[in-house]
């Protein structure tokens, strides 16, 4: 009797364990470039983000698009629903849709690193609730920091770093500055390599690369 309790009450504590370790599975997606492929997974913390961006990618929002922003030791920037097939000479930067995604700052725990993927956004003067681009996206590249120097921000900026930041912007590299202002929704779990060319190429006077670097495909994988 005991031993049918026991298989039982083993029985129903993998039936609820399931559901909830299917729901912890992260989505990635592999993003095709020019220069590369790039696979980032995204955060079930930030669904909202999670969510437009799965539907962005679905619908095939963002192939052909450029990578219409890019500087060195800080970002590459895409999504500019108007940068598909745009002349040199075009301003890029406003292209998007009709909506924006509330913020979803889940700060420490997501932070600026190299590599994490963000939502980019309007200005704090005319979007003092930080909302998000419907479409448009940054990864970081960043820059390396002295712990001489996180500890120069928190004394004159009043930022404070946990462990994990710190020695993320110390080894890894990214930018501290923007902690808890944009939406982190996600990071890059290959191809950093590929981030980093485009990250180097040549840009003209409004960070647009000189010759154009496009997403080829979005597509959601398993692995």
């Amino acid at each position: 009797m005991r031993r049918i309790v026991t298989m039982l009450f083993a029985s129903l504590f993998l039936l609820t364990i399931g559901p909830l370790r299917a729901q912890e599975a992260e989505t990635l997606v592999l993003i095709e470039t020019d220069k590369g492929k790039i696979k980032v997974k995204l955060y079930n913390d930030t669904p909202l983000h999670r969510d437009n961006f799965i539907k962005n990618v679905n619908e095939h929002r963002y192939d052909g698009l450029l990578f219409h922003r890019v500087i060195k030791q800080f970002m590459i920037q895409a999504g500019d629903i108007n940068s598909k097939d745009a002349p040199p000479d075009m301003h890029l930067g406003d292209g998007d849709l009709d909506y924006t995604i509330p913020a979803e700052i889940v700060y420490p725990k997501h932070f600026h690193k190299r590599g994490a993927l963000c939502a980019a956004r309007t200005s704090d003067d005319v979007n003092p609730e930080r909302a998000s681009s419907a479409t448009q996206f940054y990864i970081v590249t960043g820059q390396f920091y002295t712990e001489m120097e996180l500890d120069k921000m928190t004394k004159e900026k009043g930022m404070r770093f946990t462990p994990e930041q710190k020695e993320a912007y110390m080894l890894e590299g990214g930018r501290p500055d923007l902690d808890g202002k944009y939406t982190v929704f996600g990071e890059v779990v290959s191809g950093m390599k590929a981030v980093d060319k485009i990250q180097f190429v040549e840009t003209n006077a409004e960070d647009r690369p000189v010759e154009n670097i496009k997403i080829k495909t979005m597509r959601i994988v398993t692995k």
